[in-house]
């Protein structure tokens, strides 16, 4: 038995790396007045705590802040299984933090580390809930791009809907995109997709982690 659950692991990590494009997108990033550099890597499939998922990981720093992110997320959905993350983010402190979805609960079970004082928290949600680059990662999958479409975005704290407004040139320094631009009702979001096959998201500004942040693309690597 454990032998077939070894086998299955191994190739469901075959086939979907398969169909996944392994990245990284690299950004600049503007938080709490500050500037620095941030990376959004599509890690590929992984097994984490007996579960299969696909790991999605956010990296910022800057002069007054750091951030790391190891997004879990359902290979189906792009709805988070797990989140791990890792701050130091100036005048709100530094610490860990693990998120731990359970739909079938309905439940977000969020355990805060600082130093040796750890809280745990429950939040009850009776759907699924999103992750802004699980979100964003399903969107350039599954999307259809069309002008006036509306997509719900459930948080853990509040239910958004977000919708392709319009298609605009986007001017990154020199450059200049062909883009789509969404944004979040209640605002919260503001994403730029690239309207190439590749739809990178070339800017995105809202809520990243606890803090108001801009980012813009400014590489890319397979």
């Amino acid at each position: 038995m454990l032998n077939r659950s070894i086998l299955s692991l191994f190739f469901f990590c075959c086939v979907l790396s398969q169909e996944l494009r392994a990245e990284t997108i690299q950004y600049s990033i503007r938080q709490m007045g500050y500037d620095g550099e941030a990376s959004l890597t599509m890690a590929g499939p992984k097994v984490y705590k007996g579960h299969k998922t696909v790991l999605i990981v956010f990296k910022a720093h800057g002069v007054n802040f750091s951030d790391e992110e190891n997004i879990y997320v359902d290979p189906s959905t792009y709805k988070p299984l797990f989140v791990e993350r890792d701050f130091s983010l100036g005048m709100f402190g530094r610490g860990k933090i693990l998120e731990e979805y359970i739909p079938s609960k309905g439940e977000i079970i969020i355990t805060k580390t600082d130093g040796g004082h750890v809280t745990s928290q429950v939040i009850n949600k009776a759907v699924a809930v999103d992750n802004i680059y699980g979100f964003i990662y399903r969107y350039r999958k599954e999307g259809s791009f069309k002008t006036g479409d509306v997509l719900k975005m459930n948080l853990p704290t509040k239910d958004l809907k977000i919708r392709l407004v319009k298609r605009v040139v986007l001017k990154i320094g020199e450059k200049s995109y062909d883009s789509y631009y969404m944004q979040s009702q209640p605002a919260r979001y503001k994403i730029w997709f690239d309207a190439s096959d590749h739809k990178w998201p070339l800017r995105i500004t809202g809520t990243i982690g606890m803090i108001n942040s801009v980012m813009t693309m400014t590489g890319y690597e397979e």
